[in-house]
């Protein structure tokens, strides 16, 4: 790159340089020709790669990234070649990357939702990012944020492991299947940005941001990481986005509208409705069993059956089975599909340190209770935890949006509820009327469709 003051393709002076990354270094430069400021990155040229190759994957991406106009990317204006490296010339923006950076809930929130938007144009564009972390968003001090780095991740070689077979930068905000070998689609830039938002409240990237790579790659690879606890109103659409299945994942428009739809207050401490001094840990523990129940009554309705309640109770069993995911989330379901009925078959199920809180409260909470719904399904999220979204309307409190993770034990080869953490709690307004609404408008209409067909 020409020394500050000296000129790139005869056009571009450079002022001075603004920034250094793993694939770049970028200057500020004046564009003598159209009279305005502009970024130029320089494309790092990895060792053993071929120096012309990068150059015309650089040109060819930069073309793929110039389609993006958004207001929430940064613009690529032209690719040139200097000293034998391309060069990015981009829309300059005086604005700090986030990398390093801990923001409040709400501000990350609205960051992300700037960078959904934009990230949700480019996969309508058929454009996939690569390389969505937080030094790739410049946030200005007027809140407005920017995604860069379209395609430079892919032009420089930087996604995971070279051809060479050597792992190339930090792999903590990779997806999973990415981290696995396969190729990065709209769904890997979605679960990015949740690592993304969970870095910006959390501090740290969901799998960690240790100097092993090779050590991070296999943990990003199982996709296990523990819940965020700073998180709040985001809690839900994290979970959503860091889901390990591609397929289960929102896609970025839904993760923008949900974005900015999250709710910026929380109610944490909820009046409850059992008698003072007594009500709180029963209240956590019927909420808790609130969540996955909801799952198994729409299991039960599409299978036209109900629970058993005169089998409900546990059997004992000597079995063996390793407790895989699908064993924390299957135990966890079929516990609560059991209440709110059968409060005898899940006491059962419940483990030592939630009983020890009391059977009396718990009968009583399950009274109170009048209808529940899952907004986000059960979901393992360690070796032996659950953590799950729930909605519910109960007596004397009306509706409330609840995050609750669930720890589980293992006794005579079944698995027991034993623990319950509330991470989030928001009260609703207006009741849920307007998702019943919306739900009962889908049913007629699918019903109009059958009986038309």
């Amino acid at each position: 790159m020409a020394e500050v003051g000296g000129l790139v393709v005869g056009r571009y002076r450079v002022v001075e340089r603004i920034g250094v990354g793993g694939m770049g270094v970028v200057w500020r430069a004046f564009d003598e020709r159209l009279g305005r400021t502009v970024a130029l990155k320089q494309v790092v040229v990895p060792a053993g790669v071929d120096a012309g190759e990068v150059a015309r994957r650089a040109a060819r991406e930069g073309r793929i990234a110039a389609r993006i106009q958004h207001p929430n990317a940064v613009t690529v204006h032209d690719v040139v070649e200097d000293d034998g490296a391309p060069v990015l010339v981009m829309e300059y923006v005086p604005a700090a990357g986030l990398s390093g950076r801990v923001l409040p809930p709400e501000q990350a929130r609205e960051v992300g939702a700037q960078v959904a938007d934009a990230l949700a144009a480019a996969h309508a564009a058929g454009i996939v990012h690569r390389d969505v972390k937080p030094g790739n968003i410049l946030l200005g001090e007027d809140g407005t944020a920017k995604i860069t780095d379209f395609g430079i991740a892919r032009a420089a070689g930087d996604v995971t492991v070279t051809r060479t077979g050597l792992l190339a930068g930090t792999p903590a905000f990779l997806a999973p299947e990415v981290a696995q070998g396969a190729q990065p689609g709209p769904a890997s830039d979605v679960f990015s940005l949740g690592s993304t938002l969970y870095a910006m409240v959390e501090g740290t990237p969901p799998f960690g941001d240790g100097d092993n790579a090779i050590a991070l790659l296999h943990a990003v690879a199982a996709g296990r990481f523990a819940p965020p606890r700073r998180a709040g109103p985001l809690t839900p659409v994290l979970l959503d986005m860091l889901r390990t299945d591609p397929a289960a994942r929102p896609t970025m428009a839904q993760v923008a509208q949900r974005l900015r739809a999250a709710p910026t207050r929380l109610d944490l401490h909820p009046t409850p409705p059992l008698p003072p001094r007594r009500a709180n840990r029963a209240v956590l523990i019927g909420v808790a069993a609130l969540a996955v129940m909801l799952v198994v009554v729409a299991a039960v309705l599409l299978s036209n059956r109900a629970p058993d309640t005169t089998t409900s109770a546990p059997t004992p069993t000597t079995s063996t089975a390793a407790v895989t995911p699908e064993r924390l989330q299957r135990a966890v379901a079929d516990y609560y599909a059991l209440l709110p009925a059968d409060t005898e078959g899940a006491w059962a199920r419940l483990g030592p340190r939630v009983q020890a809180q009391g059977r009396d409260q718990y009968d009583e909470f399950w009274k109170r209770v009048k209808k529940l719904r899952v907004s986000s399904p059960p979901q393992a999220t360690g070796p032996d935890t659950v953590t799950v979204g729930l909605e519910y309307e109960a007596e004397e409190r009306g509706w409330m949006r609840e995050t609750h993770q669930l720890r589980l034990i293992e006794r005579d080869g079944g698995l027991l509820i034993d623990a319950d953490e509330l991470v989030s709690s928001q009260r609703l307004e207006g009741g849920g009327k307007e998702d019943e609404k919306r739900k009962k408008e889908k049913e007629e209409e699918k019903n109009k469709k059958e009986g038309d067909g």
